[in-house]
């Protein structure tokens, strides 16, 4: 039987937040899995295998990756139907665990959405998990490059006019984290996929930390508190 020790806090400041959407606070795996087990089978491909790639890139990306000889103009039109039916399905999609109370401290303070998703995508996915969509946001629509390309975290620190190395990224994937730290930032990675992936540190979800503020608007989030098994 192992012993539960208590993990000193790690504390990080910034002056911006950037967060991913699935998978960061938003659990959308029952819809993503449905439908990239579909997709799978459907071009003769192992789903378990297709899984372990899909999480953080752009449908097209994931694509390009599974069928690498495949023409991109047929990646692009398989993704358009792919995100009309993801779209459309909701069932299953829920915040992650401390996602709201996470949403509600930050509600005043620089931050935006950067999702692979478009924002229709988005919007469907936020509103299911009953999550405030942030007032800036940068979704599939606006960049050139998916994950694990940084353009779309610096797309989102421009947009908060703040330096990338006082930013803080929340991701959840391999493509995501990459994407984070290839941008200069510190990553926060959550949930399961993201402690293999050397995020700046871990948490299983978003109830093991806490957010403040200094005097001069620095952000604080602290990180970790609490008892590890």
């Amino acid at each position: 039987m192992s012993a539960s020790t208590t993990t000193a806090p790690v504390v990080l400041t910034a002056k911006a937040l950037l967060l991913d959407m699935d998978g960061t606070i938003v659990n959308s795996d029952a819809v993503v899995e449905r439908c990239w087990r579909d997709w799978a089978l459907s071009h003769g491909l192992d789903p378990q295998e297709a899984l372990k790639v899909v999480h953080g890139r752009q449908g097209y990306a994931t694509m390009a990756v599974l069928l690498p000889d495949r023409p991109m103009e047929v990646n692009h039109a398989e993704n358009a139907v792919m995100l009309a039916r993801e779209t459309a399905d909701t069932d299953g999609v829920v915040p992650v665990a401390g996602a709201p109370a996470f949403m509600e401290a930050i509600a005043a303070l620089p931050h935006a959405l950067v999702t692979s998703a478009d924002a229709a995508l988005a919007t469907a996915r936020m509103t299911a998990a009953a999550l405030p969509m942030p007032a800036v946001r940068v979704t599939a629509e606006s960049v050139q490059a998916s994950k694990p390309d940084p353009e779309g975290f610096l797309q989102g620190a421009a947009a908060l006019g703040v330096d990338p190395a006082d930013c803080i990224v929340f991701e959840d994937s391999a493509a995501g984290i990459a994407a984070g730290r290839a941008a200069g930032m510190r990553v926060i990675g959550v949930g399961p996929r993201a402690a293999a992936h050397a995020p700046t540190t871990h948490v299983p979800d978003l109830t093991r930390l806490s957010v403040t503020t200094t005097p001069d608007g620095t952000i604080q989030i602290t990180v970790g508190t609490g008892p590890e098994a």
